[in-house]
């Protein structure tokens, strides 16, 4: 196996358990590219107290195949680094070409941004994978956990694009895949902020592409524009999608394939990418009411 087919095989086992970012039970920075949700880091656990909670969390069965449990903030910041840690650790064994750095950081804060880019400023390839979502009417909804999603789902991603993307054109290469959502074509009543934060994301690289087309630069930009993954998506925006979710593994291959292709809009299934072109050719003021109808049946 090639190191660069190595490469892409790494990003997407890794793609699949953190193909969305979520803000209230995991924080996740993707070794060799950039992935993180974002909430406040409690301090790290001494190497005591990490042996101590690995050993609880075993014996109340909430450790499972290295996915995290849902419990205390420390213990999820232990079992974020536990499986990224043994997940480095695999990765770094098959092949000793691979060097994998993790950082825990919250790009909610906007200075975090700063912080990541200057411990890491040479790369080839950046995931913009930080996201989570809310739902309700917007007049009900939590005002600061709106602000915090604009900051996770927007301003980190405008950051982090700026800075590497500069240093990609001064070299005429590299990529970048900002991860958006079907919702990035459409209104959406009900979950509103994180459908405008998906419709920025989608604007903003198709406004990007644009600009490095006419520059004719070799650096490329894409979107992936996935409906519901089956993650932990829902728990955070409490909300039980009323189509069947893709698996995120399947999501994290087509993405990963699709993206090393050169491709722009990359959008899994069949079904969404219909809803894609409806969303096009139907008055936006219809897509609303479809789109309505279709977030009220995700109530719990």
């Amino acid at each position: 196996m090639s190191l660069i087919d190595f490469i892409k095989k790494s990003i997407s086992n890794i793609c699949a358990k953190y193909i969305e970012g979520t803000l209230d039970e995991e924080k996740e920075i993707l070794p060799i590219f950039y992935v993180a949700g974002s909430q406040t880091l409690p301090p790290p656990l001494t190497a005591e107290e990490e042996e101590e909670t690995i050993k609880r969390l075993q014996s109340q069965d909430l450790l499972n195949d290295e996915k995290f449990a849902k419990s205390y903030i420390n213990d999820k910041l232990y079992l974020t680094n536990y499986g990224l840690t043994k997940i480095k650790n695999e990765l770094e064994t098959e092949n000793n070409k691979i060097n994998i750095t993790i950082y825990p950081m919250d790009l909610n804060i906007k200075e975090n941004c700063y912080k990541l880019y200057e411990n890491e400023k040479n790369i080839d390839v950046l995931i913009n994978n930080a996201g989570f979502g809310l739902f309700g009417e917007f007049t009900k909804t939590d005002l600061e956990k709106e602000i915090t999603m604009i900051n996770t789902n927007i301003t980190a991603v405008q950051i982090l694009t700026k800075l590497y993307l500069k240093d990609m054109k001064a070299k005429n290469s590299g990529k970048i895949l900002n991860v958006a959502s079907i919702a990035g074509f459409m209104p959406g009543p009900l979950m509103t902020t994180y459908y405008s934060t998906k419709n920025y994301v989608v604007r903003f690289s198709e406004s990007i592409r644009e600009e490095l087309r006419r520059k004719k630069s070799k650096v490329q930009i894409s979107i992936l524009c996935p409906g519901p993954v089956d993650t932990n998506f829902n728990k955070v925006a409490d909300v039980e999608f009323a189509l069947k979710g893709l698996s995120s593994e399947y999501v994290a291959k087509y993405a990963i394939n699709k993206f090393f292709k050169g491709k722009f809009y990359i959008v899994p299934g069949w079904k969404i990418k219909l809803a894609r072109i409806g969303a096009k050719l139907a008055p936006a003021s219809f897509v609303a009411k479809i789109s309505y109808n279709m977030q009220k049946r995700k109530i719990r």
